[in-house]
């Protein structure tokens, strides 16, 4: 599977099979979280095997079971970063996911006292990623129209057009989807609507809007 199958194919999943994520997938994802931590100034953690940290009436009452490992998103208190913050987990999500893993952002439904993660005085905990192997592979949810998310986009390029869609199947918080794309030219700007989590969804979208389009194509506003 390659990125753009695995952003057709990546769906929410909450309820994990009792299966260990094999050591050399663990290594391989660390080398992921390193170069990630090191492009962004992020302290993404990779936490295994914690039984703790969605043993919480929230995280049943969102019907996680089984979920044992995570993507913990540390950062500087910056509101920057949370748009570092999706940008980046995405990426891991997606590497997950070309390694036959499942995924579900987590903003709320897990403890933020019982569980393993470390954060330094200058840092706070932005969300998690739940992480295994998945009951199932999840459920399409429906999404926007391309209209509803672009302005100034009636006739754009291929490129923009691709871009679009591959953030349109992007996750977002409670599924909102409250962004849009303008294009000026070959410059793209986006912007976010009002609701929970916008900033952490703008990145998300970004880094799937960058996978299609192609870099090389255009520059962000």
């Amino acid at each position: 599977m390659d990125i753009t199958e695995a952003i057709k194919q990546r769906h929410s999943v909450r309820a994990f099979v009792d299966k260990k994520i094999e050591a050399e997938k663990i290594k391989t994802l660390q080398k992921e979280i390193d170069k990630c931590n090191k492009e962004s100034g992020l302290n993404i953690q990779l936490i295994t095997e914690d039984k703790d940290a969605f043993n919480t009436m929230t995280a049943h009452y969102g019907k996680f079971s089984n979920a044992v490992n995570y993507f913990a998103i540390v950062g500087k208190k910056s509101a920057d970063n949370d748009i570092n913050a999706g940008y980046y987990g995405e990426k891991l999500v997606l590497q997950a996911q070309m390694m036959g893993l499942n995924t579900c952002w987590v903003a709320l439904t897990y403890s933020k006292k019982k569980n393993k993660i470390k954060i330094n005085a200058d840092e706070k905990l932005i969300c998690v990623i739940a992480l295994g192997y998945g009951v199932n592979h999840g459920v399409e949810h429906k999404i926007k129209t391309y209209e509803q998310v672009t302005k100034n986009a009636e006739n754009a390029p291929d490129w923009f057009k691709k871009g679009v869609q591959a953030a349109l199947l992007a996750p977002t918080a409670m599924n909102q989807q409250k962004f849009k794309f303008i294009l000026s030219g070959n410059q793209v700007g986006m912007q976010k609507g009002w609701g929970f989590y916008t900033k952490l969804d703008l990145g998300i979208v970004k880094y799937h809007f960058e996978i299609a389009a192609g870099k090389e194509n255009f520059t962000w506003l």
